[in-house]
């Protein structure tokens, strides 16, 4: 039995990175997928078809999570085409570095906007008809830069914690409707991204990890299986770390 079996997710920004592994992961575990993207549209119609492959049905969607609008519009595009909405997971997410005295307005407000906001709009978004069905699993990718904070990082760090107040309020509000939300804080995982880093910066912080490596995508999904599915049925307002034991 596939522990997400008929399920709907909707994944935010999944064309490349943790989301897109989650998207597989999903599909192997029986899931049908709506995903978001922002522009790369070559990388979204290529994990589609891989998504369909599998058995499922798959939708790669243009959609900016951060715009109130088109957040409600993908709701109301992804139910038409699919029916439902169980399991909604906030992982679009960017990143502008700087340190604070460096740091611009911009660079600040669009963080907070992709990053905080996307969860906003969309988990207002889903929340109609997950009440209406009186259950749903929202998840919300934060980070444990969001858990212990990072220099160079305030935009980034605040988006990521700010993520984490919203779960744990929204864990409360919509609980009596077996509705749960949750956030995971992945740590050091390997992707397409941290592929471009120097290999002696990438070493030093796999060995200052308790399990001396970095973490896969497959890492932050299976743990995204498990709060979407029932086996974590009394699990909720809860912030998983997925970081190999980096904040132990």
């Amino acid at each position: 039995m596939k522990l997400l079996e008929g399920k709907v997710a909707i994944i935010t920004g999944a064309s490349r990175g943790i989301g897109s592994g989650i998207a597989k992961v999903f599909a192997q575990q029986g899931a049908n997928v709506a995903f978001t993207y922002s522009s790369s549209a070559e990388s979204a119609m290529a994990l589609e078809n891989e998504l369909n492959a599998l058995g499922i049905k798959a939708k790669g969607y243009q959609s900016n999570a951060a715009d109130f609008s088109d957040a409600h519009k993908l709701v109301d595009d992804v139910i038409a085409e699919f029916g439902t909405i169980d399991i909604l997971i906030n992982n679009a997410g960017i990143t502008k570095d700087n340190l604070l005295m460096r740091m611009s307005e911009e660079d600040f407000d669009k963080v907070i906007e992709i990053n905080l906001k996307s969860v906003f709009n969309m988990t207002k978004a889903v929340q109609k008809i997950m009440l209406k069905n009186r259950k749903g699993s929202i998840i919300n990718m934060s980070s444990v830069v969001g858990v212990k904070g990072n220099a160079g990082q305030a935009n980034y760090a605040a988006s990521k914690a700010g993520m984490i107040g919203f779960t744990k309020s929204i864990a409360l509000e919509l609980g009596s409707r077996n509705i749960r939300c949750n956030a995971i804080a992945p740590g050091f995982i390997e992707t397409e991204m941290t592929a471009k880093l120097n290999e002696d910066v990438v070493k030093g912080w796999r060995e200052a990890i308790p399990l001396k490596r970095g973490g896969s995508p497959e890492d932050v999904a299976n743990v995204c299986v498990f709060l979407g599915s029932e086996m974590s049925a009394y699990v909720t307002g809860q912030v998983i770390n997925v970081d190999g034991g980096m904040l132990t």
